[in-house]
């Protein structure tokens, strides 16, 4: 196991050991921070989320096991997973229902152009998208528009999460095929 750090920390971390619960903080903050930044978008929330996901670690320790992945991976894992679960938990904003949110991000003063542009673009997008098959088509969506998790894709297509990783690598691969040409 000495070639993964971060799981011999967390099981010391499992048998209550503080100092191992201090070395994987100093390991892994800064990775967890930037994921629940990029995520969330808001540094203050990210704050919040990071110490959330340290107190489940320190709980939840004994869950892991470094036969089903690397520690690092199972981190990154908890803090995606509450970051998620904190954006569904946001109460909608007043007054945008059906897109109208997405309707005032539109810059009102683009020119002409740059909309037939914008819109040959979308076309090749949705030409790209119909070339993959229909379910890899709607498990990119979920993953990259819904932001659903690979756990939850796996089990709406009942496949096995490497299977749908698989689907998702070799669709997003087919697309920018698609898109250079």
């Amino acid at each position: 196991m000495t070639d993964d750090p971060i799981a011999e920390l967390l099981i010391k971390i499992a048998a209550q050991d503080r100092a191992a619960f201090r070395d994987i903080y100093s390991a892994s903050s800064s990775k967890l921070m930037g994921v629940l930044l990029r995520i969330l978008g808001n540094r203050a929330e990210a704050e919040d989320a990071l110490q959330e996901i340290y107190t489940r670690v320190w709980l939840r320790a004994g869950r892991f096991d470094p036969e089903k992945g690397r520690g690092m991976t199972w981190l990154i894992a908890i803090a995606r997973n509450h970051a998620i679960d904190r954006l569904r938990a946001r109460p909608p904003r007043a007054g945008n229902d059906d897109g109208e949110e997405v309707a005032q991000l539109a810059d009102g003063s683009r020119s002409a152009l740059a909309g037939l542009v914008a819109e040959g673009e979308a076309r090749r997008v949705v030409k790209c998208f119909a070339e993959l098959e229909a379910d890899r088509a709607a498990a990119v969506q979920g993953a990259y528009l819904d932001g659903l998790s690979y756990e939850a894709l796996a089990q709406r297509f009942g496949v096995p999460i490497n299977t749908m990783r698989t689907w998702l690598r070799r669709s997003l691969l087919k697309l920018r095929e698609c898109l250079d040409q």
